[in-house]
């Protein structure tokens, strides 16, 4: 069975479907709050397990990104790598979303 090339049959207006998609997001003005979404539910992926497993409530506000945790230990960890959490997070969306974290 012969393979075909997928660009020998895209027309030069044709966009694959992330294209689409972010130019909808951009279009509707959403792509903040889509980014905000896919930080809160890639938490676990960016900070570990073991603290997601102690995070009680995250959220974001005001590019702020808050986050509340059941352990008085880990939240001087994190309040120590501030800095570092934020860098991560941002390179997760790739760019800047975030600019402080606020420990509750």
């Amino acid at each position: 069975m012969a393979r075909y090339n997928d660009d020998a049959f895209r027309r030069s207006d044709d966009v694959t479907i992330k294209q689409a998609v972010d130019k909808l997001l951009d279009l509707y003005r959403l792509r903040r709050k889509f980014d905000e979404t896919s930080i809160v539910s890639a938490w676990p992926e960016i900070i570990g397990q073991a603290i997601a497993n102690r995070t009680q409530q995250i959220y974001i506000r005001d590019k702020k990104l808050f986050v509340r945790l059941e352990s008085a230990v880990i939240k001087n960890e994190l309040a120590m790598i501030r800095r570092q959490i934020i860098g991560r997070v941002n390179e997760y969306v790739g760019k800047v979303v975030i600019e402080e974290l606020v420990i509750l």
